[in-house]
Order: structure tokens, then C-alpha cells, then sequence
């Protein structure tokens, strides 16, 4: 494992210094947790934009929005 230094406003590291002595952990255990948390949440997202197809459907959509044209639902593309 690889170390990586990160800048965290000193109000939140006080903050997680005390959740970690309350739960018995160090720093590191707890943002590993929110680092992997963080990724499954995206995991999806990630995953939609290593499709270019997809890619290209959502700026399609984004312009449609942007000029006001309606565009189809995902259950329509699919048909």
C-alpha cells in the first residue's frame, strides 16, 4: 500500500481524531472506510462513463436541456 498525504482543514481532523478515539481506530482506518465508500457510490457512474456510447447520450441530453428541447426517457432508448 502506498502512503498519500492529505490536507484536511483542522476543525474535520479534530473532529475525526475524536470519532476515531471513540470507535477505537486510527485516522487511517476511518478514511480508508470513507475513501471506499466513496468509490461505490461513483462505482456506477465510473462505470457509464467508460461507455462512449453513453457518454455521448448524456452531452446529447445535456444540450437538449440546455436548449430546451425535450428529449426521450432511458426506457425509450432502449426500444
Amino acid at each position: 500500500m502506498k502512503t498519500a498525504t492529505v490536507r484536511i482543514p483542522e476543525d474535520k481532523r479534530d473532529i475525526l481524531k475524536v470519532m476515531a478515539s471513540i470507535e477505537k481506530k486510527e485516522m487511517k482506518e476511518i478514511l480508508s472506510d470513507l475513501i471506499d465508500e466513496y468509490i461505490e457510490r461513483h462505482k456506477e457512474t465510473l462505470d457509464l462513463l467508460s461507455r462512449p456510447e453513453w457518454v455521448k447520450i448524456i452531452e446529447k441530453g445535456k444540450a437538449e436541456i440546455a436548449t430546451g428541447i425535450k428529449g426521450k426517457s432511458l426506457n425509450e432508448l432502449e426500444d
